[in-house]
């Protein structure tokens, strides 16, 4: 099995939605592809579900895009734990949405993207417990390269904070406190 990639998969920006010309710079999750899901885990088994689950995040009306926002929380930090290897695979693209203005549940984005960013249940652990470090399976790197995913992608929250929709602000004001460390 191979593990999660530590070079974030979408490597495009997604800063700018229009090319001087007002055709769109990029396909919103274009990059999808780019990662090998089937090979990587989330909280379910393999990550395979997690591309269509992002899809309809971005494409779906809100309460479906709501309800697959809910299924990918399960599947990468539940309970503010980083479950499984496919959470760092998967925060570039949780990025990607929250820049979205069409997306309905950014807000949402935002919270999971500073529970991912505070998640340390793994290190806490393996401070007592440092066996765990030693298992093939290493839910403490999970953590580590989740949370070092959000913070690569912190650039992004300059565009956000300036939004005038005082929820993406306060959410992304909090998320910016806790990537502030």
């Amino acid at each position: 099995m191979r593990t999660a990639p530590t070079e974030q998969p979408s490597t495009q920006r997604t800063d700018r939605a229009t090319t001087p010309t007002g055709v769109a710079a990029t396909t919103p999750l274009s990059a999808l592809g780019q990662v090998p899901w089937s090979e990587i885990r989330d909280s379910t088994g393999p990550a395979s579900a997690i591309p269509q689950l992002l899809r309809s995040v971005a494409r779906g009306e809100a309460e479906a895009a709501r309800a697959a926002l809910e299924d990918l929380r399960t599947r990468i930090c539940q309970y503010g734990f980083v479950v499984e290897q496919a959470t760092a695979a998967t925060v570039p693209f949780l990025w990607e949405l929250a820049q979205l203005p069409h997306v309905t549940c950014r807000a949402q984005i935002l919270q999971l993207l500073k529970n991912i960013a505070d998640a340390r249940q793994w290190e806490s652990v393996a401070a007592v417990y440092p066996k765990l470090l030693n298992h093939r399976e290493n839910p403490v790197v999970w953590e580590r390269r989740a949370r070092q995913a959000v913070r690569a992608r912190r650039g992004a929250l300059r565009t956000l904070l300036a939004e005038q929709d005082r929820e993406i602000t306060r959410v992304s004001g909090e998320l910016a406190d806790a990537l502030a460390d």
